[in-house]
């Protein structure tokens, strides 16, 4: 949704130049946009002509209720919405091709754990029989104990020993529609004896490994290498055992999971083209099916670009469901085989837009160079004005123009590096050096301003202005909240929440409060491509600078480790009301310290009784007062039981 801004603050910059810049249009998917006031707002999707509401109000609604950030907000309302349009569309697609069978999706446990996204997921899902994928036994227990109807499927993927077999039958016995995915032969053999010790007629599928070829960071998942899936050896040994065991007629599922984050359509059409052939000889073989599960694969078009780049897709979902559809019954019909149930497994498009991280910004490292008239002032500068490296610096910065800027560049980077040089061996201060450095800052920024009047810009200043980038230090930890930026490179829509009526006039990246050098976001979204820095404003002392980092519902929590002892975050889940207003759902404070302590085999009371003793060894020593003594192991005490992010006192 495009909310058009009638501001004109700052000489004549709008909201509406803000959602251009940072995208928000593109990728917001109608669930967010900016407002005329600078704001982001979220968008009830089920009510489209009802009240916006701020994240701002919201994270000052937080606030009162004493969650301080970092916060991990879940939009209740959005979740919902992704379960109905995935459904609907898939249903639409049937409806308008004469598909004669139905559409049931599940969710994948492992792709948000937490229990009040199942829970949610479970109740909004109880009306399209959505039902769950199960990857191990902890997550087989969730699904049998969360699913509001029996008619929603439970799909058994991965490794599956015989207490996973028996609790799938048992399953089975509650008369839940739960279907073992064979992914060996091995599993064929535990399914057949723990089928036959129960008396269960087990639902039963075969997991194809397709030599289909996607695109996209994991093309791993598919082809001929792929570590799950059945190779036509051994899917027909899997067959045979089945016969031999007068349980053929259990087979009912062709399982072909093409891959995840499919960013180019013509990937799904081929893969559902070549599933399809398995199911036809399997059909051929005698076994019943009935049921096809492509799988996931659905991608999330997280920088808004529409194309087939890794963190995007060139189609929509109208698009992606009419392709299966069609792609069955083009190799079906000439068959005149019955069309079968259809399953997808879509989890990153279901849950990533539910989710935004909200965090403040702590401080700036200012990247700008100090102006002439700051230098001049400083008296002992002024007698490093002699010096022949700073003359020639000073006299590349008054030259600069357009003409010129390639050969300012260079001088400017060869008696800056003559003066480190000079550094390194002695002859020249640190006075000196600092000057010089900041003096080379002022002709990058020379450069920078004459780049729009250059009627050739080469290649090398293209990219200038990354080199005088500040750094932002937001309150949150990469590792925690958004490990895929760190271990997969993955792209986040990243930008402020408020001051959206203002220009950013700065360009950063963002580091975390984690001691690691891999602790920041410096690729990000945008629909003319990917960039290391971000827009952003100043930030004003005293007042609280808030970024979003949007699409994150998917992976981030569950994969999220303990870096640095930095635990889970405050979480919240709203709902936005008919009226437009904010309802509260569920609040969660994050870790402890003593939690996240305790995570790592460390008993917080023996932690303290051991600092105790330290603080009483120092006062007998002569370097603690008692009531020294007293304050500083209350001072321990109090934060065990405290944040584990920065906190303002």
């Amino acid at each position: 949704m495009n909310m058009p801004s009638t501001n004109t603050h700052q000489g004549g910059w709008t909201s509406r130049h803000s959602a251009e810049r940072y995208g928000i249009n593109e990728w917001g998917a109608d669930y967010f946009a900016v407002d005329a006031n600078g704001h982001v707002m979220v968008l009830d999707p089920e009510n489209p002509d009802g009240s916006p509401v701020s994240l701002l109000a919201i994270m000052h609604g937080l606030r009162d209720r004493g969650l301080e950030p970092p916060v991990l907000l879940r939009i209740e309302n959005i979740l919902d919405h992704r379960i109905k349009v995935i459904n609907q569309a898939f249903t639409h697609a049937m409806t308008d091709a004469g598909y004669r069978n139905r559409y049931r999706g599940v969710f994948p446990i492992k792709v948000n754990q937490q229990r009040h996204v199942i829970e949610e997921i479970a109740r909004a899902g109880s009306r399209f029989n959505h039902g769950f994928e199960a990857g191990s036994k902890a997550e087989l227990l969730i699904a049998m104990a969360s699913l509001e109807s029996h008619t929603c499927p439970i799909i058994c993927n991965g490794f599956k020993d015989a207490e996973f077999i028996q609790l799938g039958l048992y399953a089975r016995k509650l008369g839940i529609d739960c279907f073992f995915v064979v992914e060996n032969p091995t599993e064929a053999r535990i399914i057949i004896e723990q089928s036959q010790a129960l008396n269960v007629r087990p639902l039963v599928g075969v997991r194809v490994k397709l030599s289909t070829r996607v695109d996209g960071h994991w093309q791993e998942d598919s082809g001929d290498r792929s570590i799950f899936g059945l190779s036509t050896t051994r899917l027909l040994e899997v067959v045979d055992l089945l016969k031999q065991a007068d349980m053929l007629d259990c087979l009912r599922m062709l399982h072909a999971h093409i891959g995840s984050q499919i960013p180019n359509i013509m990937n799904v059409r081929a893969g559902v083209a070549e599933a399809c052939r398995y199911y036809v000889d399997l059909v051929r073989e005698g076994a019943p099916m009935g049921t096809i599960d492509m799988g996931g694969g659905l991608a999330v078009d997280y920088d808004g670009s529409q194309s087939n780049w890794t963190h995007s897709r060139n189609y929509q979902l109208t698009e992606y469901c009419a392709d299966i559809v069609d792609s069955i019954m083009e190799v079906l019909d000439p068959l005149d085989i019955a069309h079968p149930e259809l399953i997808t497994e879509s989890g990153r498009a279901t849950v990533a837009y539910s989710s935004v991280l909200l965090f403040n910004i702590l401080d700036v490292t200012d990247c700008r160079p100090l102006q002439e008239a700051d230098t001049d002032a400083n008296t002992d500068q002024q007698a490093l004005l002699t010096d022949p490296q700073i003359q020639r610096l000073n006299s590349v910065r008054d030259i600069v123009n357009p003409g010129n800027l390639q050969e300012c560049y260079n001088d400017a980077n060869f008696y800056r590096e003559e003066m480190r040089d000079r550094f390194r061996r002695g002859t020249a201060t640190l006075r000196a050096m600092a000057l010089a450095d900041n003096t080379y800052l002022q002709i990058i920024e020379r450069i920078q301003e004459e780049i729009p009047n250059a009627s050739r810009v080469p290649t090398v200043l293209q990219d200038l202005s990354e080199s005088t980038s500040d750094i932002y230090y937001g309150n949150f930890s990469v590792f925690q909240s958004l490990p895929d930026t760190w271990a997969i490179e993955q792209v986040f829509p990243v930008m402020p929440i408020h001051r959206l009526d203002e220009e950013p006039k700065r360009t950063a990246f963002i580091a975390d409060i984690t001691c690691d050098s891999d602790g920041k976001i410096d690729h990000f979204s945008d629909p003319s491509g990917q960039h290391p820095t971000l827009p952003l404003h100043d930030v004003h002392k005293d007042e609280d600078y808030f970024l979003g980092v949007f699409l994150v519902g998917a992976y981030q929590e569950t994969l999220g480790d303990l870096h640095n002892l930095f635990g889970d975050t405050n979480v919240a889940s709203i709902r936005i009301s008919a009226e437009g207003t904010i309802e509260y759902e569920r609040e969660l404070h994050g870790d402890t310290i003593a939690d996240v302590l305790s995570y790592v085999e460390y008993e917080p009371a023996s932690l303290q009784e051991s600092f105790r003793q330290v603080a009483e060894r120092a006062v007998r020593s002569g370097n603690l007062t008692v009531a020294e003594r007293r304050t500083i192991v209350r001072s321990f005490s109090e934060s065990l039981g405290g944040y584990t992010y920065y906190e303002h006192i």
